[in-house]
């Protein structure tokens, strides 16, 4: 029974970004054709025509022609409509040519990431449908239409049992059963640690969005209490996904609060996502120090995979994701964040043995784990089909 996993309109299937629900869907796509799974639930991806090349090779595309994303106003009248019971236009117009698109298919399994609306649409068709939650989708619904809304959807997936809890805290106690959990799964044959240590001081590293809620300035805050003038700390990421933009008032203050720090603070804008695994195998330390409680981080996953000690926040699904085989802080307390860099800094042999730990937890949990738990999902689906 085919697969056909729905992104949003205008995103991209390609290598090119480190856009996280594309990376997920090529993820579960190569994971179900590891498995062998790939002829019981051929992998399809609804893609907008326009987006960027090259495109992933593990799943057949679906290609459409798109419309105008909503702007700010039009978001804000779905928002009021979808409270006084009405629907959103603005969202159904811009999935509209997807839907579309799946109506000449025949009956399958729909995966609609983050796109609540995708079932709704598709509620008289002959299509099963999965609402997968990468966030928090239902914060600006009312529990009248968070229940009609996701009542047309048969299972809706959660990406960590801390998403998980948020979801169901939208929904009435008649829905909760159709909730799932299916974790994110590693790339750990892309991910994997360096062959040997190169020359030079320990580096700790930041990869990641440079906008406040993935929190970069506090490890600049930490690293400015580490009285180490032989740390080299490396911030990776820019606003968006344009190395060339030009730096917005956050990234300059990320350059202000550097100059405080001891050791040396170096900027790399945003990198393709072929280029991390390289780019992680030089750091010795890895700090996700996010404020944001993040469903799953993928970059906790990648770090792992890469043998690398992680330090990363106490929020959402971030300790999920990290299991037993990191080191977890408060991101409200820099001073803790120092402490454990500083532990590590200082401890060559405890960086290795956290690091093979690390590895371990990867190859545990790559992508074929990952769609072992989905596929479980759809056979609940399947088995009612047929």
């Amino acid at each position: 029974m085919d697969v056909h996993h729905v992104i949003t309109p205008g995103d991209h299937y390609s290598p090119r970004t480190g856009s996280a629900i594309p990376t997920v869907v090529h993820g579960l796509a190569s994971g179900a054709r590891t498995a062998g799974d790939a002829g019981r639930y051929p992998q399809r991806v609804v893609l907008q025509a326009d987006t960027f090349r090259p495109r992933y090779d593990s799943a057949d595309l679906l290609e459409y022609d798109g419309v105008p994303a909503p702007g700010r106003r039009e978001w804000y009248a779905d928002v009021l409509r979808g409270r006084m019971g009405l629907a959103r236009r603005g969202a159904e117009r811009y999935f509209a040519p997807a839907v579309a698109r799946l109506r000449r298919e025949a009956p399958g399994l729909v995966l609609a990431h983050n796109a609540p609306i995708v079932p709704w649409l598709l509620s008289d068709s002959a299509h099963r449908s999965v609402l997968y939650a990468h966030n928090d989708l239902l914060r600006s619904y009312s529990r009248a239409e968070a229940t009609r809304i996701v009542g047309a959807a048969d299972r809706v997936v959660c990406v960590s049992e801390a998403l998980a809890a948020q979801m169901r805290a939208h929904l009435p106690r008649t829905l909760h059963d159709r909730v799932r959990v299916v974790g994110n799964g590693i790339d750990t044959a892309a991910f994997s640690p360096a062959a040997e240590r190169l020359p030079g001081p320990p580096r700790v590293m930041f990869l990641g969005r440079a906008i406040p809620e993935k929190g970069a300035d506090i490890l600049l805050a930490a690293a400015a209490r580490i009285r180490r003038e032989d740390v080299e700390y490396v911030i990776v990421g820019s606003r968006g996904f344009d190395s060339g933009a030009a730096l917005s008032p956050y990234e300059n203050r990320l350059r202000e609060l550097a100059a405080r720090v001891p050791g040396t603070v170096r900027f790399e804008p945003f990198v393709a996502r072929a280029e991390l695994p390289a780019l992680l195998r030089t750091a010795d330390v890895l700090v996700l120090p996010s404020r944001w409680p993040e469903p799953w981080a993928l970059t906790v996953g990648e770090g792992l995979a890469t043998g690398l000690p992680v330090i990363a926040a106490r929020r959402g699904g971030i300790p999920e994701a990290l299991g037993d085989a990191g080191i977890l802080f408060d991101p409200d307390r820099p001073a803790e964040l120092a402490d454990a860099i500083a532990a590590l800094v200082e401890d060559p042999a405890r960086r290795r043995a956290l690091g093979g730990q690390a590895r371990r937890s990867a190859l545990a949990r790559d992508w074929t784990w990952a769609w072992s738990h989905l596929a479980a999902v759809l056979d609940e689906l399947a088995d009612r089909t047929g």
